[in-house]
């Protein structure tokens, strides 16, 4: 033994204080170990949720899938009944086509049919003047031969009272 040895030499007591404090390599070991252990169960777990990730993200995608499929579905639905009603607005507007023809046709109708209206009562009132003025013409017709009876027949009477006035009187 040397004098470093002797100097390094501890006594018991001071072992006893030092080993207390300071752990042995056993029990370092088995931290160690329990460390380790650790370790692995926290690389099979890692393992795990990598696992259930990937199926979660599997399950994810086939929902997806099939959720892309029913959009696809509804879209090619959609499509075809905006198909349909584009055909039925083209109807409707065919429809309405015919209808505004028809509509122009009864206007062209309706307008000749009051144009042969306003004609037969231009005719109408053309042969009521007329008759109107042969009733005139009668009328005057009429009066003038009423006056002239009329007068004729005051002149007779104003001969037959003077024919009686001159027989009264005896002038006759």
């Amino acid at each position: 033994m040397n004098e470093n040895e002797k100097n390094m030499q501890l006594t018991p007591e001071v072992q006893m204080l030092i080993s207390g404090h300071i752990p042995g390599t056993k029990y370092l070991d088995s931290r160690f170990d329990q460390l380790q252990l650790q370790s692995d169960e926290l690389r099979r777990n890692q393992e795990l949720f990598r696992e259930q990730a990937r199926d979660l993200k599997l399950d994810m995608d086939r929902k997806f899938s099939d959720v892309d499929k029913h959009f696809e579905i509804s879209r090619q639905d959609m499509l075809e009944r905006f198909t349909q009603v584009d055909k039925r607005f083209e109807q409707v507007d065919k429809r309405f086509e015919q209808i505004d023809k028809r509509l122009d046709e009864s206007r062209r109708d309706m307008k000749e049919r009051f144009e042969q209206v306003d004609k037969r009562l231009d005719k109408v009132i053309t042969s009521i003047d007329n008759l109107g003025n042969k009733l005139d013409k009668r009328d005057e017709q009429h009066r003038s031969f009423t006056l002239r009876m009329f007068s004729l027949a005051i002149t007779i009477s104003l001969f037959g009272v003077l024919g009686v006035y001159f027989k009264t009187f005896g002038i006759i």
